[in-house]
């Protein structure tokens, strides 16, 4: 079983690239932000719980965002592996997700972070809001507190994904087709 963790700040191309690495590779998405969606959508009670979180633009605690992903992953027990796409962000959430795939026989294989410039991220979430209806993708000055919290919580994980020799930086600028190719390179190799 192989299970990636795609990472890198809001805007810089996760949930596009993992649509072509689910179906190369044969991975189940796991994006916390669908999983969110769903939840919010759905009214769960784990949904209201994030909402408060996320109309502020701030990372949903870690209790929250675990349990919500492991009853996602337990829907899938026949997968051929994960790739988590905004989960861990934070080192709570990285050392639950290893403590969590154990129990289910697996460990993270690899993490990627697509990694890119704050004022290009910000040019592409502004117009992405101008389609995708999302109100955290409007507002620059909420887009900036999303990149504060990733640069306080989530930029930690390089040092534990590192000690893990499970790290790698890949650059997120380019065409879509560029920073596949650059991906596949990492997993291909791994």
């Amino acid at each position: 079983m192989i299970n990636i963790v795609l990472f890198g700040k809001p805007g810089a191309g996760k949930g596009t690239q993992a649509e072509f690495l689910k179906e190369k590779y044969n991975l189940t998405h796991l994006s916390t932000g669908d999983i969110f969606r769903f939840n919010l959508k759905n009214d769960t009670e784990l949904g209201k719980q994030a909402r408060v979180f996320m109309d502020n633009g701030e990372l949903v605690p870690c209790e929250v965002t675990t349990a919500m992903l492991i009853d996602e992953v337990k829907k899938h027990p026949d997968s051929a592996g994960f790739l988590f796409d905004g989960y861990p962000r934070t080192l709570d959430q990285a050392e639950a997700l290893d403590k969590f795939l154990p129990t289910i026989g697996s460990s993270v294989t690899a993490t990627i972070a697509l990694e890119a410039d704050d004022e290009i991220l910000v040019k592409r979430l502004l117009e992405r809001g101008k389609t995708s209806g999302r109100a955290d993708d409007q507002d620059e000055e909420k887009i900036r507190v999303r990149y504060q919290e990733y640069n306080e919580k989530t930029a930690p994980l390089i040092g534990y994904y590192k000690d893990q020799n499970k790290f790698y930086a890949v650059d997120g600028i380019g065409t879509i087709e560029q920073i596949t190719e650059r991906l596949t390179s990492v997993i291909d190799n791994l």
